[in-house]
């Protein structure tokens, strides 16, 4: 269990926000709901100097994890509302599902892009990086 969601995990970099390689880094400028840098990444890891964009353009697949992220949030809602509240009508579920993708935008703007990165960037051990440096030298 710790290993799902200890440091070494996707889970661990996604949910704390930090550099996929490292996982001590910041991933992002500031957090989610400053909407004046929602979305802003470093341009490299403070920590292990890792650069986050891979080539230009490289967080437009970020979309389709937001796409996701979107429709998740979308069912959960909708499933529970008529397992758990089958009386509810349907325009105040509407409503519910439209105001709770609104509210949560920036979160799952961010996570998408954190969620991305970490499907092509793995954790390594600091050892791990000194001996990948190394053989670049």
């Amino acid at each position: 269990m710790a290993k799902l969601i200890g440091k070494g995990s996707k889970l661990y970099s996604i949910f704390r926000m930090k550099c996929p390689r490292c996982q001590e880094g910041d991933f992002f400028v500031s957090h989610p709901y400053d909407l004046k840098n929602a979305g802003n990444t470093h341009e490299h890891c403070s920590n292990c100097g890792l650069k986050y964009e891979r080539e230009l353009g490289f967080f437009q697949g970020a979309m389709y994890v937001s796409y996701a992220l979107g429709v998740a949030l979308f069912v959960t809602l909708w499933v529970s509302f008529n397992l758990w509240f089958p009386q509810m009508s349907t325009g105040m579920q509407v409503t519910i599902v439209a105001v709770s993708s609104v509210v949560l935008t920036p979160y799952m703007y961010a996570l998408s892009k954190i969620i991305w990165i970490n499907l092509f960037i793995g954790y390594q051990k600091p050892e791990e990086r000194k001996k990948e440096e190394l053989s670049k030298q």
